[in-house]
């Protein structure tokens, strides 16, 4: 491995080329805002969410290289900076602030407005930039062949291999275009049903699949193991849990139903229970999971925070070479400051100055904690959520010991937790970036100031997508389960009024528990234990895709390349359903789904409408054998 002193990057430090453009500055912005929003109905629907750096890289090196004719590769690598930025803040948005418009459903509190909502996400996504900015040397630099950085690496030798770009960029496009369209017969026209189930006779448990692009996308890319992994959580829910309830309670009606279960189960099917009860189960199953991971994270994270601050400590001053400069010190204690300042002054965030000074320490320390595992695991391993999950438990707890309670603690609650949340979030997309920049060789300080500029971009869009999504389908619904904003929501209320029916709450405590004794990983578990089987089953058809493809009998390059090219296209599959799936709740807003609509007017019977929906999800997967395995390469 090269050392330090050794190390040259792509670009030498002594050659200035086209970086901070207005081309770049324009490009990043849009794929901010395209991905913040793809991923946002993304994460609400599946519980995760995945990077966007790879596809907006790849992105910017065919507009830039191919359509544009220039040679620039730190403009791409700003744009990939940019982009990225906007997934990551929508991310961290999603698994906190929908539980504002699940309790003013509710007639607890008004609805927060879309500023509230522009103004959480932006002073979470600014600090999570600038408390990263000084542990950039310590971690990045001084740690350069020590923390490998796995998505921050890869974005740079896509750039590298730029000579492709315009090939893998239509690898993109294509899988954003096709998806679209599925999307839209789907969902929009609605000429085959969106999931087919299958139920045996007497037995109250039940199986199907969804056929969405993007959720089969969501399983090739995480893999065959984290698919099934989930997979298994959906069976245990749906295949044990459900059975067991209707047999033993069938005449029993059980809080929090409201009805016998027998007659819920014979109006509503599986669904019904699920709605009832399971999803209270897969919540403490969550809960569980997310405190484990912050657990078992713990050794690492003090050494972490412990080796990040005596490096820092260590750092020298500001270097006169261009890929040195950071933004100035100065600069970031005054922006830290105001916005610490913000959140305790303004009226959207009710939380005192004790509540503000909580945030910037809780901030700083999980700022620092995301930094560095996403250097050693990659961004996909980050327990976002267990931090999000330990800051909401202290800071309820604190509130509620203060005599902040009611709405408006629970709200401060929240707000605490989103801003924690968007700090760990952007913390480690704002590195993976900052080392993709240190090996080609770009300048930190344009860096820093992209990533604010994503930030930013994306804070002031994700209120509209967030209110747009309500307004059309509503969280915690069948479209939008939004697990982990049901989740908050529940500790939040479980911590304030002890209302929770904790029976549940605790088998789902204890599932994950004995999961975790058998060396299962505990979330993507407790993630399929929440979400409905169907979705499971569609993420794991994806897993079993990329499996043939892992054990594909060729050469290792031609398999690499094969891979590579799944992954662009379904990356690229997510960003164009995501975009109908917003697209769609606009016309749900204006009432013109209903005219679209030609599932009344087919009027099939289920058995050939269940016949149509496998024939387009096998169309699904063969356009991506078409565009990974059966690709034409130069």
């Amino acid at each position: 491995m090269n050392e330090n002193k050794e190390f040259k990057p792509y670009i030498p430090a002594e050659k200035v080329t086209p970086e901070f453009t207005i081309t770049s500055i324009v490009m990043g912005i849009l794929l901010a805002i395209v991905f913040g929003a793809a991923n946002a109905y993304l994460g609400l629907r599946v519980g995760m969410t995945v990077s966007a750096s790879i596809p907006a890289a790849v992105i910017s090196m065919g507009v830039i290289r191919v359509i544009m004719r220039k040679n620039s590769i730190l403009e791409s690598n700003l744009v990939q900076t940019i982009g990225s930025a906007g997934e990551s803040l929508a991310a961290g948005a999603i698994f906190t602030l929908p539980a504002l418009f699940l309790w003013a459903a509710e007639g607890k509190m008004d609805k927060p407005s879309i500023i509230e909502i522009t103004i959480i996400a932006l002073i979470g996504g600014l600090l999570g930039v600038l408390f990263m900015i000084p542990l950039r040397n310590a971690l990045i630099v001084k740690e350069h062949g020590v923390l490998p950085y796995p998505e921050g690496t890869a974005c740079a030798e896509v750039l590298l291999a730029g000579e492709e770009g315009g090939a893998n960029a239509s690898t993109v496009f294509a899988g954003l275009g096709i998806a679209a369209g599925f999307k839209f017969i789907i969902d929009g026209l609605k000429l085959v049903p969106s999931e087919v189930s299958f139920r045996v006779k007497g037995y109250a448990g039940e199986i199907g699949t969804q056929i969405y692009p993007a959720v089969m996308s969501v399983g090739y890319i995480c893999g065959p193991r984290i698919s099934s992994y989930m997979f298994a959580g959906g069976i245990v829910s749906w295949l044990v849990f459900i059975p067991a309830i209707v047999l033993f309670g069938n005449d029993l009606t059980l809080y929090p139903g409201t009805a016998p279960i027998g007659e819920m189960f014979a109006a509503g099917g599986a669904s019904a229970i699920w709605g009832s009860y399971i999803r209270y189960i897969g919540a403490g199953a969550l809960a569980a999971g997310g405190i484990i991971s912050l657990i078992k994270s713990l050794p690492l994270i003090i050494r972490t925070f412990r080796d990040a601050l005596k490096s820092m400590s260590g750092a020298k001053g500001t270097s006169n070479k261009r890929t040195e400069q950071d933004l100035s010190m100065k600069f970031l204690l005054l922006a830290i400051l105001v916005l610490t300042l913000l959140v305790w002054l303004v009226p959207a965030i009710p939380v005192t100055l004790v509540g503000a000074i909580i945030v910037v320490i809780f901030g700083f320390f999980f700022a620092t904690v995301s930094s560095r595992m996403v250097g050693l695991v990659g961004s996909s391993n980050n327990p976002v959520s267990g931090m999000a999950i330990a800051t909401l438990l202290i800071a309820t707890i604190i509130l509620k010991i203060t005599g902040d309670q009611g709405a408006h603690g629970m709200q401060g609650a929240i707000a605490i937790g989103s801003i924690i949340c968007i700090v760990a979030a952007i913390a480690g997309d704002a590195s993976q970036d900052l080392k993709t920049g240190y090996l080609l060789g770009a300048t930190p300080k344009k860096q820093q100031i992209g990533e604010m500029i994503g930030v930013i971009a994306a804070a002031f869009a994700i209120g509209g997508v967030l209110y747009l999504l309500d307004a059309a389908w509503g969280f915690g619904t069948e479209q939008l389960g939004a697990p982990q904003a049901m989740l908050m929501k529940m500790i939040i209320e479980g911590v304030m009024d002890g209302n929770l029916p904790w029976t549940l709450v605790f088998i789902g405590v204890f599932l994950a528990i004995a999961v975790e004794i058998v060396g299962i990983p505990v979330l993507p578990f407790a993630i399929g234990v929440y979400l409905p089987v169907q979705l499971n089953a569609c993420i794991m058809v994806g897993g079993l895709v990329r499996l043939v493809f892992d054990k594909m009998n060729k050469e290792q390059k031609e398999k690499d390349a094969i891979i590579s090219d799944g992954i662009l296209y379904c990356s690229g599959m997510i960003a164009g359903e995501g975009l109908v799936g917003i697209l769609l709740a606009i016309f749900a807003v204006f009432g013109l789904n209903d005219a679209i609509d030609l599932s009344s007017k087919l009027n099939l019977s289920t058995p050939v409408a269940n016949i149509g929906s496998l024939v387009v999800f096998a169309l699904i997967i063969l356009s991506l054998l078409k565009f990974s395995v059966w690709k034409k390469r130069k």
